[in-house]
């Protein structure tokens, strides 16, 4: 073969690549349009059961006008992408709703009819150019009986949420009747307005979200009967509640409603600064004579610690140097404290505690407990008057902390035959002043037992709802944008949902928690801090001798209160002094030991996550062209 015709093969073969490649492409583009690979943990570009179920329950047809500025992606091409991606997912909910959800894909230019439909349905526009030209990325999604919701604008905190947002959206418009929550708190959960020196208080964040799907019904503390209309009951931090609310709740219970409660043998919040509460006679907590009624108790003098799910903090004395800690009273808990089997935590990935208190089943229960939440078997029950200050001790907390090897009880769910915490009847402040017909129905109505099985869900911590423990909240473009930290939110949701009976929403609440560390980081940062606190504790040890040593030394000085001590006592504290330096660089050794391991492994991952798929690749290439080159010149051989 002359050298000529070989360039004729070679120019061939590019053709013929080139060729092959536009019909790969086209037939991608055709043929494999619909299909898509999902390999983050999470599986957040894949459109979940939940979205499905409320897709195909449409009643009615939902139309979706997506407003997407063309400009907006010319700007900034992380929102160019980003934009692409809600347009494909709603493509993909109009594809699965057999014709009930129908999408529109808008670019509202300027002094356009689309512009101007934008901003009458409430969308808000950014300003993109120097001149102020305005871009949209939004929503609007309307019913044919003229109720309509939005998105005013689509923010890139709020990215891996996205498929929340959009079902939720859907959600609420084909289920506009909301079922009914009564709420008993001694907490301002749910917003105060100025009567009182703190000012008016936001509504948590919390209520927010259950207020989405729920008509939430304040029932004061001193009730003594629940509405009839009220579904299920939610009760938050039962302090201080009349006997004729307990009972009231108890009824309530019994009679076949169904009761999410919130208990605490410490709230955070009665010493973060604001008196929402006051901390009289905190081993009083009445409510535990209904939760025994279920078959379960709070234990009121202490607190739940787990060293493997504590919390970084920072505390200390000396803002100068402060000291970095797990704090074993605050848990990140995550799938493996979770009861995965549980409709409420199968799907979320973490749920935050602060000093929880910790729940037992009564000796004798005719109900089941079911934990929902629990520490590991690296935990142990702690005095709750060691957490009762607005600075705990939180080093001399990881110092002397001694697993229990057993897994406490953080969150259960109660079910099965219950009975009432009050045998002999409804209590005296309900029956007072009542006679004839209004008595006889308060006494015909008492149950000594549930009617059926109860369905209850107790979690022994308040301060889990409040925002500082759960959530970021953000302002941006006059929106109130939400990055959780942990899946508290969705955990009291998803608990709401499975007590009322719907639970479509609840397999997508959970992705996308924006807080997800290394948990090999994790491991070894953790064991190398045991170490550290262990040499730590030598140190005191020692110095602690020590200065008792020198006191004694001291004592034994004779005249003009001067201390008169031998070469062997002098010897004694200098070789002390000696061994503290030694024990302090040891203490340097391994701080420096922690940190090298930890950025050796981070360099790695980093690694692997930037160049490790480009490298394999090559070496894969390389492998390839290898081998073919060696079966070339194997076949000439053999010619």
């Amino acid at each position: 073969m002359t050298g000529t015709e070989r360039s004729k093969l070679a120019l061939g073969g590019i053709v013929l690549g080139a060729v092959a490649l536009l019909a790969v492409n086209l037939l991608s583009h055709t043929g494999l349009k619909g299909m898509r690979l999902d390999l983050t943990e999470e599986k957040l570009y894949t459109i979940s059961e939940g979205t499905m179920s409320v897709l195909a329950s449409l009643d009615e047809p939902l139309t979706a006008r997506l407003y997407v500025s063309r400009i907006l992606g010319e700007k900034s091409p992380r929102y160019g992408l980003y934009a692409d991606r809600v347009t494909e997912m709603l493509e993909r909910y109009a594809s699965l709703s057999a014709g009930k959800f129908k999408l529109e894909v808008l670019d509202p230019e300027p002094f356009t009819d689309a512009e101007d439909r934008a901003m009458a349905a409430g969308l808000q526009g950014v300003p993109v150019t120097a001149g102020g030209e305005q871009a949209y990325f939004g929503l609007s999604v309307a019913t044919t009986t003229d109720l309509e919701a939005v998105i005013p604008f689509f923010t890139l905190e709020r990215e891996a949420f996205i498929e929340y947002d959009l079902t939720k959206l859907v959600y609420t418009l084909a289920n506009p009747t909301k079922k009914s929550i009564g709420l008993i708190t001694a907490l301002p959960i749910d917003g105060k307005k100025a009567d009182g020196p703190m000012g008016p208080r936001k509504r948590w964040v919390i209520m927010d979200q259950i207020r989405e799907f729920f008509d939430v019904r304040m029932i004061e503390g001193d009730a003594t009967e629940i509405p009839d209309d009220i579904e299920t009951l939610m009760v938050v931090h039962p302090k201080g509640l009349t006997d004729g609310a307990l009972y009231a709740v108890d009824q309530f219970v019994l009679r076949g409603g169904n009761a999410l409660v919130f208990v605490d043998a410490h709230a955070e919040l009665e010493v973060l600064g604001s008196p929402l509460l006051t901390m009289e006679e905190p081993d009083k907590f009445d409510f535990n004579k209904v939760l025994e009624g279920w078959g379960v108790r709070l234990v009121t003098d202490k607190v739940a610690g787990d060293r493997d799910a504590a919390r970084r903090v920072q505390t200390g004395t000396d803002p100068r140097r402060p000291v970095v800690i797990d704090y074993v009273a605050w848990m990140a808990l995550d799938q493996d404290n979770f009861d995965g089997k549980d409709v409420i935590t199968a799907d979320i990935e973490r749920v935050h505690l602060a000093t929880a208190g910790i729940l037992e089943t009564v000796e004798g229960a005719t109900t089941t407990v079911t934990p929902l939440l629990s520490t590991g078997t690296n935990s142990m029950a702690i005095n709750a008057d060691k957490v009762r200050s607005a600075t705990p001790d939180v080093v001399g907390l990881y110092r002397d902390f001694k697993p229990g090897n057993v897994p406490l009880t953080l969150s259960a769910r109660v079910t099965g035959q219950a009975k009432t915490g009050f045998p002999d009847g409804a209590p005296a402040e309900v029956t007072t002043g009542l006679e004839g017909e209004a008595l006889k129905r308060i006494t015909d109505s008492h149950r000594a037992a549930s009617d059926g099985p109860v369905n209850v869900i107790v979690v022994a911590d308040v301060d889990m709802l409040y925002d500082q423990f759960w959530v970021s909240v953000r302002e941006m473009l006059d929106q109130k944008v939400l990055v959780p930290l942990a899946d508290n939110g969705t955990f009291v949701v998803n608990a709401l949902d499975a007590l009322a009976g719907s639970d479509a929403l609840i397999s997508l609440r959970g992705r996308g928690v924006s807080d997800r560390p290394f948990h090999l980081v994790e491991d070894i940062r953790r064991n190398a801090e045991r170490e550290f606190r262990a040499k730590e504790e030598e140190l005191l040890e020692k110095l602690k001798a020590l200065q008792g040593e020198l006191s004694a030394l001291q004592r034994k000085g004779q005249g003009g209160g001067e201390a008169i001590v031998s070469a062997e006592d002098r010897a004694r504290i200098q070789q002390g002094r000696a061994e503290m330096v030694s024990v302090r660089r040891e203490l340097r050794d391994v701080q420096r030991a922690l940190r090298k391991d930890i950025e050796s492994l981070e360099a790695r991952l980093t690694f692997l996550n930037i160049a490790g798929l480009p490298l394999v690749l090559g070496l894969g290439t390389l492998a390839a062209w290898g081998v073919r080159r060696s079966r070339r010149k194997a076949q000439g051989g053999a010619r």
